[in-house]
This record gives C-alpha cells, sequence and structure tokens, in this order.
C-alpha cells in the first residue's frame, strides 16, 4: 500500500515543468518560509517589534518562543537518530524508475522534514489554536510535496507526522510541570 500511494502522487511529477517547479518550491523552499514565518508569528503576536520596550517584551515572551523551536530541533535530532536505527532507503535509491525532483542524501524513515515542521506546528497550535491549524496546514502541504518529488514514501512523512506531534505533545507537557512548579497559582 506504501508503494502504490507512493507511486500514485509520484506519479504527478514529471507531467510539466511548471508543475515541477511547484512541487519542488513545496519540499525544499516553503519549509524555510514556514520556519521564518512561525518566528515572525511568534514576535508580532506577542507584540514586540511595536512595544515601546521590545527587549522587555522579548524576555518576557522568550519561554514561548524557545518551547515553540526547542520542540522542533529536538524532534529533528530524534529523527535523525531513528534514521540511522531503521536504515531506510530513498523511494529513488530503492526504484530505478524513480527519479527526484530535488537533490536528498541520507535515509528516509522517519522524514526529518515532517518531524522538525509537525512539532513546529504542533507547538504553535498547543498555545494559538488558530495559527496552529494554519502551520499544520502548511506542514501537511511539504509533506505530501516531498512524496511528489520522489524524496520520500508516504510512510517516512506519516512516521515524521507521528513522531513530530509525540514530541511537541511530551515537552509541553514537561515544560508545563516545570513552570506549575516555578510558579504556584
Amino acid at each position: 500500500m506504501n508503494n502504490q500511494i507512493f507511486f500514485a502522487l509520484y506519479g504527478l511529477a514529471h507531467q510539466t515543468t511548471f508543475f515541477d517547479w511547484v512541487y519542488s518550491f513545496f519540499a525544499e523552499t516553503f519549509p524555510y518560509l514556514v520556519l521564518v514565518g512561525a518566528g515572525i508569528f511568534l514576535l508580532f503576536h506577542h507584540e514586540v517589534f511595536s512595544a515601546e520596550k521590545p527587549l522587555k517584551v522579548l524576555a518576557q515572551k522568550w519561554k514561548e518562543i524557545v518551547l515553540v523551536f526547542f520542540s522542533g530541533i529536538f524532534a529533528w535530532v530524534i529523527s535523525h537518530f531513528l534514521k540511522i536505527l531503521f536504515h531506510t532507503p530513498r523511494p529513488f535509491v530503492e526504484f530505478s524508475n524513480v527519479h527526484n525532483l530535488i537533490s536528498e542524501t541520507g535515509f528516509a524513515f522517519p522524514s526529518g522534514h515532517a518531524t522538525f515542521y509537525m512539532a513546529l506546528a504542533l507547538a504553535i497550535f498547543l498555545t494559538h489554536k488558530k495559527a496552529g491549524y494554519w502551520f499544520i496546514f502548511f506542514v501537511f502541504l511539504i509533506g505530501l510535496a516531498r512524496i511528489i518529488v520522489g524524496v520520500h514514501f508516504p510512510v517516512d512523512i506519516l512516521g515524521g507526522f507521528i513522531l513530530g506531534a509525540v514530541i511537541a505533545y511530551l515537552v509541553r507537557i514537561i515544560y508545563d510541570k516545570i513552570y506549575k512548579n516555578k510558579n504556584p497559582v
């Protein structure tokens, strides 16, 4: 089933130059825009730039910003250890008829992109529901594009989504326990 879904989605690639560019954009460039967008959202949401004393506001809100980015980075590190453990080949390595649209190296499972960005998106969602829905939507676009361009199987992306979500949730639980113990109500 994993291969069937992969080939159905990969079949969208190599049809037109324009759509290949679109898929490559969402697989390779768009993730960086999401990362920058997350940082800008967190800064503007807390009105850091518009405050009279932006450094003071930033100092007050740094915990949330660090929590969001720590979740993503920690999830990414865990995903790289799992890649070494599982040694799963990428589709273009496993099948000679798959010609990836973007350059990628290393093992495939779980997807580091899917893991990092889902952790980031869920960490935002746990504090800012409306914005979190948008970021989760962006993560699904990234994951779908990385299958279409031929660098991941669906199970790689799904595994990354699950791993990223679990890590973001656990980081949030640990953060809440530590923070509530320091500041009892």
